[in-house]
């Protein structure tokens, strides 16, 4: 008889133990793996300056939201300013701040410029370099925080025909970082045909970046234009111009976009009226606004 109530105690103890552990493992395998990463990964406060070169000016911003219980899209901003030593990434730290406030990430970019060690080709290739940073150096700092497949470029004149062209190379060749995909690119007065910049626009900033004209170094004016290097098809474009811009001609946005779309690729331009070239770098602007609702608008539908 003691026997028998020992066993059957036994029995009670195995079993018990036994379905508590099948509702603990179903009440973990019913978690969504993405909420677990994030939340065991404390966000730290930012602005994080965090290096991706060699060069002094091969460094990045990265501006977080406070909190979040998903996995954080990232948008890139890239400045501009000529493509010249005397513009910052200080132009974009406000509008860096706004969008981190929406709830993404924010990756703004530094880069060796023109009298200050870049140039042809070393200006361009920075921006790749970023881009590809984000997979290499700025996402293992962060653990699982990043989604590296929600990707989005933006940049203002210079900086817009820097983010047209990482994106078309990496479409060219194959990415260093197949883990970094560009959902869209916010063109914002961005020279898209630098040939056509200097020979119609009398442009003087991209004789100096490509260290010529166009008839002295053909090859590098057309390596380094964004209009014949278009991003993959899925690529969503959205290209804004100010009507009354004198520095950057409008009509690089609407060939760049009626060459994407007839390529296939889904692109759109946006004129805004009363507007010039240096409204963009205003955080507190109407043109940064509408810029500023065009990306959340492609993180929010881009997944």
């Amino acid at each position: 008889m003691v026997r028998g109530g020992k066993r059957r105690l036994v029995t009670l103890v195995v079993v018990a133990l036994f379905t508590l552990g099948l509702g603990y493992r179903a009440a973990v395998l019913s978690e969504p793996a993405e909420t677990i990463a994030v939340e065991t990964a404390a966000i730290p406060p930012t602005p994080m300056r965090i290096t991706y070169g060699n060069s002094p000016e091969t460094f990045g911003d990265l501006y977080l939201p406070p909190t979040s219980n998903t996995r954080l899209p990232v948008v890139v901003l890239i400045h501009g300013g000529g493509w010249a030593q005397n513009r910052t990434l200080a132009q974009f730290d406000a509008h860096a701040r706004a969008l981190a406030g929406e709830g993404v990430a924010v990756w703004n970019i530094e880069y060796r410029r023109v009298n200050g060690g870049g140039g042809w080709p070393v200006t361009l290739t920075d921006v790749a370099a970023a881009v590809d940073a984000l997979a290499e150096i700025v996402a293992p700092r962060l653990g699982n925080l990043l989604d590296l497949q929600r990707v989005h470029l933006a940049g203002h004149s210079a900086g817009g025909h820097l983010a047209a062209w990482a994106a078309g190379h990496r479409s060219a060749e194959p990415p260093r970082h197949p883990a970094v995909r560009i959902r869209s690119l916010t063109l914002m007065a961005a020279v898209l045909d630098v040939e056509l910049a200097v020979t119609e626009g009398g442009d003087q900033f991209v004789p100096q970046l490509l260290g010529g004209t166009p008839a002295q170094v053909p090859g590098r004016y057309r390596d380094a234009s964004p209009i014949h290097h278009l991003p993959p098809s899925d690529t969503r474009i959205t290209a804004l111009h100010g009507e009354n811009d004198r520095v950057v001609a409008p009509l690089q946005s609407h060939r760049y976009v009626d060459v994407v779309t007839r390529a296939g690729g889904i692109a759109e331009v946006q004129i805004l009226r009363g507007t010039g070239h240096g409204e963009f770098a205003d955080a507190a602007s109407a043109a940064w606004n509408t810029a500023r609702r065009a990306i959340i608008g492609y993180v929010g539908t881009l997944s």
